[in-house]
């Protein structure tokens, strides 16, 4: 009698093991989807960086403008710039910093919406505007000049204020502005 509890008992306990991975198999197919979907998303959040938020003023033959600008000063953060936004507010727009004068060159991929590209020498007079840049172009578009940094806002808006070459940017980057 013995001889049969001893594997009795074994037999349970193997049937209760078996009973357990069966339920974590279960789980395991139901978060596996999950998981797949949940990866991705995490790895995309990790890629993107996030921005400082300063003013900013463009002072043109029209006037004085302000604007409220997210900066880029790091490499991963010129990289991102506005690629995968869907809209900008009115008076937004990005700031790179390239922290000293040198040749720029910026493209649109990923980029959904047109903007305006405002190149900017070390002092903050305005350099070079292109106008319109076309979303998702991999057209390559150049300061035509050393340039510290590249202001991007809407497309259009530009014209709207009248930004032309030898316009000033004020921001502290350019030393000509307060830190807000």
């Amino acid at each position: 009698m013995k001889w049969y509890a001893d594997h009795y008992y074994q037999f349970r306990r193997l049937r209760n093991i078996s009973f357990m991975l069966s339920i974590t198999r279960r789980k395991l197919m139901y978060l596996l989807p999950l998981g797949a979907v949940w990866a991705p998303l995490t790895s995309i959040a990790q890629k993107f960086s996030t921005f400082d938020r300063s003013k900013l003023q463009i002072i043109t033959k029209t006037g004085k403008h302000e604007f409220i600008v997210e900066t880029a000063v790091t490499d991963r953060q010129h990289a991102q710039g506005l690629m995968f936004r869907q809209s900008l507010a009115k008076n937004a727009g990005m700031l790179f910093d390239y922290k000293v004068p040198t040749s720029i060159t910026m493209w649109m991929k990923n980029t959904f919406i047109p903007l305006d590209m405002i190149f900017i020498n070390n002092d903050g007079k305005v350099i070079n505007v292109v106008q319109r840049a076309i979303p998702f172009s991999e057209n390559v578009i150049s300061s035509a000049g050393k340039a510290r940094g590249v202001l991007e806002v809407n497309g259009g808006t530009a014209t709207r204020l009248g930004i032309m070459p030898g316009d000033k940017i004020l921001h502290r980057i350019f030393g000509n502005m307060d830190k807000d």
